[in-house]
């Protein structure tokens, strides 16, 4: 199982050796540092724990953690299910990763702030005749009002974005420079840090 921490970049388009046209996102994959791994007879479960972005100061409990290894920003979990070949302290960079891969991309949405129920839920408002004056993009009726309460998972206008979200099964279209070009559109904005994982 191969994985890595990465920085969204931007998006841009590679040419095809046969003339095609493929948009893709570009990501500053690692270098990262295994800075933990967790294996079943001690932890429970088989686990590398990755260290990405190195910066000056950490926390008291980080350093202690970190020790003998430099300080960083993000450190992430990613689990695995036979025991890790890899040992603290060793590197990991975009390399790992070939041209048709298929991976699995996981970032944080961005955020949108609270919205309405058109955008965030693609309803289609009412009309905008006929007696309606101020009701054109309102929810309407959120059902029988026997029961005096809101259902759990009632759409309604609220905070939208800011979500972890899963692109799967994304392809690897080129590895160069410690930059992963992957073909289509992944969460996030930019600069902001996602996980790669083979599919």
């Amino acid at each position: 199982m191969k994985f890595i921490l990465g920085r969204k970049i931007e998006m841009s388009q590679v040419y095809r050796p046969d003339g095609t046209v493929v948009p893709v996102t570009l990501v500053e994959a690692g270098p990262c540092v295994v800075t933990q791994v967790k294996t079943d007879d001690r932890d429970g479960y088989s686990a590398v724990q990755l260290g990405f972005s190195p910066r000056r100061t950490i926390s008291k409990p980080q350093q202690g953690h970190l020790k003998d290894l430099p300080a960083f920003s993000v450190l992430r979990e990613f689990r695995v299910n036979e025991t890790p070949s890899v040992k603290r302290g060793d590197a990991v960079d975009a390399t790992v990763f070939t041209p048709g891969d298929a991976i699995h991309v996981s970032g944080t949405s961005k955020g949108r702030g609270f919205q309405g129920v058109v955008k965030r839920h693609g309803f289609h408002g009412q009309k905008q005749t006929h007696g309606h004056k101020d009701q054109a993009r309102a929810p309407g009726s959120i059902g029988a009002g026997g029961i005096q309460r809101v259902f759990k998972g009632m759409r309604m206008a609220g905070h939208m974005g800011s979500e972890r979200i899963t692109v799967q099964n994304l392809e690897v279209v080129e590895v160069r420079d410690g930059v992963i070009a992957i073909k289509g559109a992944i969460p996030g904005a930019r600069n902001s840090v996602v996980e790669i994982v083979s599919a």
